[in-house]
């Protein structure tokens, strides 16, 4: 009680009883007890003003809003700047595409566009291997 050991609380009631006699003390103990009392109800209600007037509550509910939206940017970016995610993506394209060589076209006449018509091809990642020929040699 108080930060007070057991010894302690015995010699100050000691010293009480010397100084106040057995007939008084009793009184003074409740009158102890009520000025702790008031004293305690008094710092609450400072406390509460002092709440009210801060808007303590409005301020906290409005930072948690600030941090919840900080929390959900950082996730965010986190989620875009992923480095795994980002090289799987990169490794999926085919060759060719991330290849600086631009691919030769043939002309066709007039006669084949018109004729032609679109085929379904299939569409593969996988790297073509090129046979070179060595006859020339």
């Amino acid at each position: 009680m108080f930060g007070m050991g057991f010894t302690e609380i015995l010699i100050v009631s000691i010293i009480a009883i010397l100084f106040l006699g057995p007939d008084k003390l009793p009184g003074a103990m409740v009158e102890v007890a009520k000025f702790f009392r008031s004293l305690k109800k008094t710092i609450g209600t400072v406390k509460d003003s002092l709440e009210e007037e801060m808007n303590v509550a409005d301020i906290k509910e409005e930072a948690l809003a600030y941090k919840k939206e900080l929390l959900n940017a950082g996730n965010e970016l986190k989620r875009v700047t992923d480095v795994n995610q980002i090289g799987t993506t990169l490794s999926g394209l085919s060759d060719d595409i991330l290849s600086d060589e631009k691919p030769k076209k043939k002309k066709k006449s007039k006669e084949e566009k018109e004729n032609s018509e679109p085929k379904a091809e299939t569409v593969t990642f996988e790297k073509k291997i090129k046979k070179e020929d060595n006859s020339d040699v």
